[in-house]
């Protein structure tokens, strides 16, 4: 079983992919904004995906700055993009099966069981 910054670094990975398969030409300040990381983690995750063979480089050939690149999925790279996101989807639906029990087991404490309970309202004046 894998350990929960295993796969917090697994879906980070994941999502970095998933964004340079959208957008090979993203900027790695873009990748951490969409991601929710910082600049140099950004950086790093990209950086071990080339060295492990998953993304390639390369420069836009028709871009004035010569000096950005483009992220390109190799096909070992979309090999591991589909592997991580059936074990992301699999961990998904478990986290959800454990909360649908939680929720029936604070309902039944509660009792109310079978009963229809109305949503939170919100202050629509916030």
């Amino acid at each position: 079983m894998a350990s929960r910054r295993e796969e917090q670094q697994a879906e980070v990975r994941l999502r970095v992919m998933r964004l340079i398969s959208q957008n090979p030409e993203v900027s790695t300040r873009q990748v951490a904004e969409d991601v929710g990381i910082s600049n140099g983690s950004a950086y790093y995750v990209l950086t071990a995906l080339v060295e492990k063979g998953l993304v390639k480089l390369g420069n836009f050939k028709n871009n004035p700055r010569k000096g950005q690149y483009a992220y390109l999925l190799t096909p070992r790279g979309i090999r591991e993009k589909s592997l991580l996101t059936h074990s992301f989807i699999e961990r998904k639906r478990k986290e959800f099966e454990a909360l649908k029990a939680e929720i029936t087991a604070l309902e039944e404490e509660a009792g109310l069981a079978g009963e229809a309970i109305p949503s939170p309202r919100r202050d629509k004046s916030i």
